[in-house]
């Protein structure tokens, strides 16, 4: 075997620390994208707790797969045919504590998992406690319609077009909501025509919005900034372009924000006809008033 000169030597050193400065560069990079499992920064009460729950299904899908991986191996590895073997080996029929082991433990496994899951769900959609502002968002083809509930103001939403052009100023013409920090915003969802899906990445929670029912949830905000918001639900040609803003400012600033909403024709509250039935008890207080009136007359009917 040629042995390597110094100067061979020094090279492969060299490339050596180089690779591992490039991969120190790299995860230092993504530290915060790692730890938070790749997803987006949370700027609600909830993300947190969404990512905790995140990375630990990760981790124990892991764990579970190294456990799995390294008992293929070892078969492999332990069982293999020797040289000096001959034949079959000794077949087994079934091994009763193996198989009720590896019965159980997955079944413990799913349990745990899923009453995790529905324990985070039903946080996730709890309206229990007051909040501090409502917002009846309504999807549409291709846009949004917000209704501020308690200061009885609106904003009607325009399809956003040519967002592809990579032109300047184009989000400037989406429909932007406007929300105050540190507050609990309760969100209270319809839609017009089909199903659509409300979704704003950084808030960690996504819910459907279905013609005829209403869904709700609420989201404390925790960080000022303007974030992205979007339909997750395919819902037509155009569902691409069904996007809108949400800002997140301090109150004096969201005040500010209404009465001027207020005193260019955004005062009152939009109608949504398409919801008059099959409410869910508790919330019908909650939508807009002809939504309310109508679904109370419905109601003094059928009794």
């Amino acid at each position: 075997m040629q042995r390597q000169t110094a100067p061979a030597r020094r090279r492969r050193r060299v490339g050596g620390l180089g690779l591992l400065a490039a991969l120190a560069l790299v995860l230092s990079g993504c530290g915060a994208e790692f730890q938070r499992g790749y997803l987006p920064e949370p700027v609600t009460e909830i993300g947190p707790k969404v990512i905790n729950f995140w990375n630990w299904t990760w981790i124990a899908a892991l764990a579970v797969g190294i456990l799995v991986w390294g008992l293929i191996f070892w078969c492999i590895v332990a069982y293999r045919r020797k040289k000096d073997e001959k034949g079959l080996p000794t077949q087994l029929r079934y091994n009763v504590p193996i198989e009720i082991l590896y019965t159980v433990v997955p079944v413990l496994m799913v349990a745990v998992l899923f009453g995790k899951t529905v324990e985070l769900q039903h946080e996730m959609v709890d309206t229990s406690a007051e909040a501090d502002v409502t917002v009846n968002a309504i999807g549409k083809k291709w846009s949004w319609d917000f209704n501020y509930v308690e200061d009885n103001a609106h904003i009607i939403g325009t399809q956003a077009t040519n967002l592809n052009l990579g032109e300047e100023g184009l989000h400037d013409d989406l429909p932007t909501l406007v929300l105050p920090v540190d507050s609990r915003i309760e969100f209270v969802l319809t839609s017009r025509d089909v199903i659509h899906s409300f979704w704003v990445p950084q808030f960690l929670t996504k819910l459907d919005m279905v013609p005829g029912r209403v869904n709700t949830f609420q989201a404390v905000t925790t960080e000022e900034g303007t974030f992205q918001g979007k339909c997750a639900e395919l819902c037509g040609a155009y569902h691409s372009e069904m996007l809108f803003q949400v800002q997140v400012v301090p109150q004096e600033e969201y005040d500010a924000f209404i009465e001027d909403l207020k005193a260019t024709g955004g005062e009152g509250l939009v109608g949504n006809e398409y919801n008059l039935y099959g409410l869910h008890e508790g919330q019908p207080a909650k939508l807009p008033p002809e939504l309310l009136e109508d679904y109370n007359a419905s109601q003094e009917e059928e009794n």
